[in-house]
């Protein structure tokens, strides 16, 4: 019989495939692609799913013996360091690999415990588990447009002198959006 922790961990391993499919296509180049006015890069999001990672097991899962220094969520945003692809791979496979090992001694029991933090308040494990799966997916969401649309930038935006306004920061050519209405008849189908 499949043990919930069983069934969670699969979700979540499922998930950030989403992530983790994305990494073997990169180059270093892509690390410094951003999408303005955005100032954050693929590199910076690829180390803050690991620190978020890292975070997760000793925060939610009480892996006390780590120490944990997440660069990204201390300086809330990106400093332009992250352009090492080989150290940013091996650094979100470790963390992958750390916050895996504690989930898997979970027992059904324990995810309805709860837990306390500053950034989430309390929920039970599971609802916090919840929280590690839709970041990661989030982040993996953001990377796949940045990665597809975005430009390197050598140095980081300051967004309070940038020449660019809200109203003016893409050009049409990138993004066009169009509404088209369809009159119909209650016996009439539309095939997009």
């Amino acid at each position: 019989m499949t043990t919930q922790t069983q069934l969670l961990l699969a979700l979540w391993v499922e998930a950030r495939t989403r992530f983790s499919n994305q990494l073997e296509s990169f180059t270093e180049d892509d690390l410094k692609k951003k999408l303005l006015p955005s100032q954050n890069s693929i590199g910076f999001l690829i180390r803050h799913i690991g620190d978020v990672e890292w975070l997760f097991a000793k925060n939610v899962f009480g892996a006390s013996d780590l120490h944990v220094t997440a660069r990204t969520v201390i300086e809330k945003h990106d400093t332009g360091e992250w352009t090492n692809l080989m150290e940013l791979k091996e650094y979100v496979n470790t963390s992958f690999a750390s916050l895996k090992s504690i989930v898997e001694k979970q027992t059904d029991s324990d995810w309805s415990n709860t837990i306390t933090t500053k950034e989430f308040g309390t929920k039970t494990k599971a609802e916090a588990f919840g929280r590690i799966v839709s970041h990661t997916a989030y982040h993996a969401g953001q990377i796949a447009i940045i990665y597809k649309y975005g430009f390197k930038t050598q140095q980081p935006m300051n967004l309070k002198t940038s020449p660019r306004t809200r109203t003016n920061r893409f050009k049409p050519s990138y993004f066009s959006i169009t509404r088209k209405e369809h009159h119909l008849s209650s016996n009439e189908k539309v095939h997009y």
